[in-house]
């Protein structure tokens, strides 16, 4: 009950406060990584252009790097970007999507990590054993196989880069290099959605922005977004209706729904 109490906290302060939230995502999910934002109650940003993309970060709540469709210049204002961030004291969350499946976007997301302190690197499973040098395979950008053991490798490669590494799958797994949560909270049919994971990835960005302990942040965002995804398979005809319904769901949160949905344990 009290780690439920501590994110249905964050939940209402994000709430409360609408932060910016300044993506420099993929072209695939501009939109709906856009829409999911403010559902959850923020307020979203696509900012891109080197003449602007450091201005923005400054005043931003929370700075979401997204490689999903990179090439090199963008990673080059992904690093100026996340520098400013730095600078003012701002959130920097990483999504390594597709790290593996290519020497561009496993170097890409390797060198951001080297240049900019990132708080937060939120993957799925194949994508953070990859990152982290465990192994793992990836077919595009979906996770194909990984470690068994996702808690142990949360922990170490948080510890390694003194950040907070969230792996998502059929359970969550949390870490900031000591604490280890479990989210179990989530639906199947995120999996047949594009930009679901990039949509987690915004909802932890959020919630970082108005609590600095991002291990709490990361459970209360990825546990507040797999009961919304709950929610509207309940009621979904397939991916289509399920995509839609999820807007609505991350929308109608509320602390009620949080407090009896939550599923969230300490693992370590």
């Amino acid at each position: 009950m009290e780690l439920t109490k501590k994110c249905t906290d964050i939940f209402q302060l994000l709430r409360a406060r609408r932060p910016l939230i300044h993506h420099m995502t993929n072209l695939v999910v501009t939109n709906v990584a856009a829409n999911a934002t403010l559902a959850l109650g923020a307020s979203p940003v696509m900012a891109y252009a080197r003449e602007e993309v450091a201005e923005m970060a400054r005043v931003a709540g929370a700075l979401v790097l997204n490689i999903g469709t990179l090439d090199l210049p963008q990673v080059e204002n992904m690093i100026l970007a996340g520098r400013a961030a730095n600078e003012a004291g701002v959130p920097v969350i990483l999504d390594p999507v597709g790290a593996g499946a290519t020497t561009l976007r496993t170097d890409s997301a390797s060198r951001i990590m080297r240049e900019v302190k990132i708080s937060i690197v939120r993957g799925n499973a194949s994508e953070i054993s990859i990152i982290g040098g465990y192994g793992g395979r990836v077919k595009g950008v979906d996770a194909e196989a990984a470690p068994e053991d996702m808690a142990r490798v949360a922990r170490e490669l948080a510890g390694r880069l003194q950040a907070t590494v969230a792996i998502t799958g059929a359970v969550d797994y949390i870490s900031d290099g000591s604490r280890v949560l479990a989210v179990e909270n989530g639906h199947p049919l995120l999996t047949l959605v594009t930009g679901a994971g990039c949509m987690a990835t915004g909802t932890v960005a959020a919630f970082a922005a108005v609590e600095s302990d991002h291990l709490l942040a990361s459970a209360a965002a990825l546990g507040c977004y797999g009961l919304a995804a709950e929610q509207a398979a309940a009621s979904a005809g397939g991916p289509g209706t399920f995509q839609a319904l999820l807007f609505d769901s991350i929308y109608n949160m509320t602390l009620e729904i949080l407090e009896q949905g939550l599923r969230i344990k300490q693992v370590q």
